[in-house]
C-alpha cells in the first residue's frame, strides 16, 4: 500500500495537502501535535470523500517521539511504503529579535528545522531501498527574503531550503525527488491576526492566496509527473517576491 505521510496535517495548508494526497489514491497518514478534533476532522472528510488514512500523534521537534512513534508506525507496517512525505509542520512566534527570548527561537527552529530532519531520517531509508519517494517541504517566503520580526522562522525556513537543495543531490540517483514550496500570504488560521486589507495592496494579484491552491502544487511535485524536478524551491505568493 502506497502511503503520504503529511506532518502538521490536521488544519490549514496541512489539511489541504492531505485531500490532494487522498484524491491522488494514496493512503494518508495525517500527523498532529495537539489538535486531536481537527485531526479526526481532516480523517473523516477524506473518507467521506471515498479515501483512506489514519492519524499519527507526535511532536517533530522531539526526535524520542519521533522515533517512537513514526518509528513504530514503520516498523509494524512492512507492507506498507511511505512513498510522499510532506514535510509541513510549523510554528510562528513573532517578536523583533532584540526582545527575542531563548525559547522563541528555540521552538521555531526545533520544530520546523530539527523536525525536517526526525522525520525525513526515518522516512528517507525506506525510499532509498524501494528506489522511488517524493520529498516535497513547506517552506515561506520568509525564508527567501526574510520578514521583520521573523528572524526565528525566516532562519528556520531558509535552513529547510539549504537541505532541500542539498538532499536533492544526495538521492536524486536512487528515483527520489526533493522540493520545496514557499507560500506567501496564504488564507490560514496562522494568518488570520493580520491587515490583510493592507497587505493585499502590496500583491501584485491583490489577494491571499489558498491553502488549496499551495496543495494543488505540492501534489504535482509529489506526483509521477514531476519525476525531472528536483532541488527546486517554488514561490506561491502571488508575485510579492521573484
Amino acid at each position: 500500500m502506497k502511503c503520504a505521510l503529511v506532518t502538521g496535517g490536521s488544519r490549514g495548508i496541512g489539511k489541504a495537502i492531505c485531500y490532494k494526497m487522498a484524491k491522488a489514491g494514496y493512503y494518508v497518514l495525517i500527523n498532529y501535535n495537539s489538535n486531536a478534533d481537527e485531526a479526526n476532522n481532516t480523517l473523516a472528510q477524506i473518507r467521506e470523500q471515498g479515501g483512506d488514512g489514519e492519524i499519527i500523534q507526535f511532536n517533530v521537534g522531539d526526535k524520542e517521539q519521533v522515533d517512537s512513534v513514526l518509528g513504530g508506525w514503520i516498523a509494524a507496517h512492512t507492507d506498507r511504503h511511505i512513498e510522499v512525505l510532506v514535510n509541513n509542520a510549523g510554528i510562528k512566534d513573532d517578536v523583533l529579535m532584540a526582545w527575542m527570548e531563548y525559547p522563541q527561537w528555540d521552538n521555531i527552529i526545533k520544530t520546523s528545522l530539527y523536525g525536517f530532519y526526525h522525520v525525513t531520517h526515518l522516512v528517507l531509508s525506506g525510499m532509498l531501498t524501494e528506489r522511488y519517494g517524493r520529498i516535497v517541504n513547506v517552506v515561506s517566503l520568509s525564508g527567501i527574503k526574510g520578514m521583520t520580526g521573523q528572524v526565528n522562522y525566516s532562519a528556520a525556513k531558509a535552513g529547510v531550503i539549504g537541505a532541500t537543495k542539498a538532499l536533492a543531490l544526495e538521492v536524486g540517483r536512487s528515483g527520489i525527488t526533493v522540493n520545496a514550496v514557499a507560500p506567501g500570504f496564504i488564507k490560514t488560521d496562522m494568518t488570520g491576526d493580520l491587515d490583510e486589507k493592507q497587505l493585499k495592496a502590496l500583491i501584485p494579484m491583490k489577494r491571499f492566496g489558498t491553502a488549496d491552491e499551495v496543495a494543488s502544487t505540492v501534489a504535482f511535485l509529489a506526483s509521477r509527473d514531476a519525476s525531472y524536478i528536483t532541488g527546486e524551491v517554488i514561490s506561491i505568493n502571488g508575485g510579492l517576491y521573484t
